[in-house]
């Protein structure tokens, strides 16, 4: 008897355990995750697979005294907070579909608001200790607009080829990079301008912290943006702010490696522009940041990055002194990359401003870049529109490889997507095929798009996972090499060839030497 009386004790005390691993509080919950800050809820897709939380605090709202300071922790709340619906996007003008850019492009008329510092997170891990790799999306558009509840930017489809999706919001504009001599005084590092950067920063950090509450790998991280948000990843891979925070880094049409980019200053000239602002309103710093954050949309002037030597320091310098962040490169551009017209010139003026700007190497020039007709011109005008994004991608590759230790792949995309309007391979094309959200897009896709979006997003997801976008039943990328540079073609047929535009890269590059 009592031998069986402690078999039945230990029984009750192994199914007692058992049952409480099967209730541990290591199971995700979407009605309620423990993160920096307080407790919240999600949602799951139609599915049931995906949970979603949308508008997860990151940082403080940077309001009144708070603008124009870097993100300060988050305020902490009491109730379970509901993340299900999109968070405000930064202060920026209403949204109106323009150039190539469909509404589907943009971000939603409403909300909009200076307290934005929220960000999305998609799953399908079931439990908090399944260490998934983590992909971080940071938005495009010009340092000026966008934000991360564009329908392009779902991370749906990637969450559920088993990593995390995480896509967050930085302030921008006027409210996310003014410079000022009286910010910089204020500032520890005596610097200012850079509060978007220091948004990135600060959800790195986050995800850093509260990541694994999702299911994902805090050290396994990969920064990944297009235009704007992959001048973004190039300034986080050089800052000395957000080493250790990030492992691998994917960068779509742009990057800061030579001059005259036009969204990038120095800190004097920015804080000139800044003083020049408040000395043409006749008010103080204090009362610019008294004024509602719909007046400063109306006020004059163009923001963004300041290279500063703190935050951002010279991308060009950084890499040739091996002060980077090496981590494993995926990087490219499209095959019609500008973003703007040409501005009005004749065969004539440009052979004259050839001669002016490249003195003795103008002939050079004009064989490479040929205006003898208006025919000619016109070709070269759009080439020269697409090497400013080009070359800042082949440049990186290039100096990834030469100065780091971890591999570079280079891609060019060349897929005109179908209907209307017709800009080509035009400046963002590709990234609804990597992030697998055409369903998203209104274009009359045929097959040959929903082939692309299935190689594309997998060697995106691979990468996320390995640091190399190979895998089986893929064509093979190559991993870059300055003297053999071929790129992957990501068009109707995905294929490996000689790097497109190679002797004007060549000539570029001499320039800056």
């Amino acid at each position: 008897m009592k031998k069986y009386v402690i078999h039945s004790i230990l029984f009750l005390a192994f199914l007692s355990f058992s049952c409480e691993k099967k209730t541990s509080p290591i199971q995700i919950q979407v009605e309620s995750v423990k993160v920096e800050g307080g407790l919240i809820s999600g949602k799951t897709d139609e599915t049931g697979e995906i949970k979603i939380f949308k508008g997860i605090p990151f940082a403080a709202p940077p309001l009144g005294d708070l603008r124009w300071k870097a993100p300060q922790p988050v305020t902490p709340w009491t109730d379970v907070k509901s993340c299900i619906e999109n968070p405000p996007a930064p202060m920026q003008n209403p949204p109106v579909p323009f150039f190539a850019w469909t509404e589907e492009f943009l971000i939603p008329k409403e909300p909009i608001s200076e307290d934005c510092l929220y960000l999305n997170v998609w799953t399908a891990a079931e439990r908090a200790d399944e260490k998934r790799p983590v992909l971080v999306w940071i938005y495009g558009g010009g340092f000026s607009s966008g934000g991360n509840t564009v329908p392009l930017y779902d991370g749906e489809d990637l969450a559920k080829k088993g990593i995390v999706v995480v896509a967050l919001n930085y302030r921008i504009g006027m409210l996310g990079f003014l410079a000022h001599p009286k910010l910089s005084a204020e500032n520890p590092d005596q610097t200012s301008g850079n509060y978007g950067l220091l948004d990135q920063i600060a959800g790195l950090e986050w995800i850093k912290k509260n990541i694994a509450a999702f299911g994902g790998d805090p050290n396994k991280v990969t920064i990944a943006g297009q235009s704007a948000g992959a001048f973004s990843v190039n300034a986080l891979v050089v800052s000395p702010k957000a080493k250790g925070l990030f492992h691998q880094a994917i960068a779509q049409s742009g990057g800061m490696f030579s001059r005259g980019t036009g969204l990038i200053s120095g800190l004097q000239g920015a804080e000139e522009r800044g003083k020049q602002l408040t000395d043409t309103l006749g008010i103080s710093l204090a009362e610019l940041r008294e004024l509602p954050a719909d007046s400063l949309l109306k006020l004059p002037g163009r923001f963004g990055p300041v290279v500063d030597g703190k935050v951002l320091p010279s991308v060009r310098q950084a890499f040739e002194e091996g002060s980077f962040s090496d981590v494993p490169l995926l990087t490219g551009w499209n095959a019609d990359d500008r973003v703007s017209g040409n501005p009005p010139t004749t065969t004539a003026e440009f052979k004259a401003n050839a001669k002016k700007q490249y003195g003795g190497r103008a002939g050079e020039y004009l064989e490479l870049f040929p205006a003898g007709n208006e025919v000619e011109l016109e070709e070269t005008l759009k080439t020269i529109g697409v090497l400013g994004f080009g070359f800042q991608n082949y440049t990186w590759a290039r100096m990834q490889t030469e100065k780091g230790q971890k591999d570079a792949y280079l891609y060019y995309f060349t897929r005109v997507p179908p209907g209307e309007p017709n800009y080509g391979a035009f400046h963002s094309a590709e990234f609804s095929y990597a992030l697998h959200t055409l369903k998203n897009w209104n274009r009359p896709f045929e097959q040959v798009d929903y082939d692309l979006e299935k190689i594309m997003s997998t060697y995106w997801v691979n990468f996320v996972k390995s640091g190399n976008p190979n895998g089986s039943d893929l064509p093979e990328w190559p991993v870059f090499d300055p003297a053999n540079p071929l790129v992957i073609e990501l068009g109707p047929e995905v294929k490996t060839r000689a790097m497109p535009f190679w002797p004007q890269m060549k000539f570029m590059e001499s320039m800056l030497r």
